[in-house]
């Protein structure tokens, strides 16, 4: 079995697992582990003079290489998107 190395740098962590976004894109997950979080902002809304994140995918990917999808839904919101996508998360690597 291939040993699967973390990249060099800092993130961002939380729950002891690294946070990154890029643009629209935010991968939460241990590379190491079997999946990962995958949230894309597809779409944002105006409150107030700023952009906030709207409509939400939400994926757990696996880490094998091929990204197969483990489960996949949408969400309003990115705090709700979030949310359920950390108890995926939990669920796709206790099983």
């Amino acid at each position: 079995m291939e040993e699967k190395k973390l990249l060099d740098g800092k993130y961002m962590m939380y729950k002891g697992k690294p946070l990154v976004r890029e643009k629209n894109v935010i991968i939460y997950g241990d590379m190491r582990e079997k999946y990962y979080l995958f949230l894309m902002i597809l779409t944002t809304k105006k409150i107030g003079d700023e952009e906030a994140p709207d409509k939400i995918l939400i994926q757990i990917l696996s880490t094998d290489g091929n990204q197969t999808i483990y489960k996949q839904g949408e969400k309003s919101g990115l705090y709700d998107a979030f949310d359920i996508g950390t108890i995926w998360l939990e669920r796709a690597l206790a099983s």
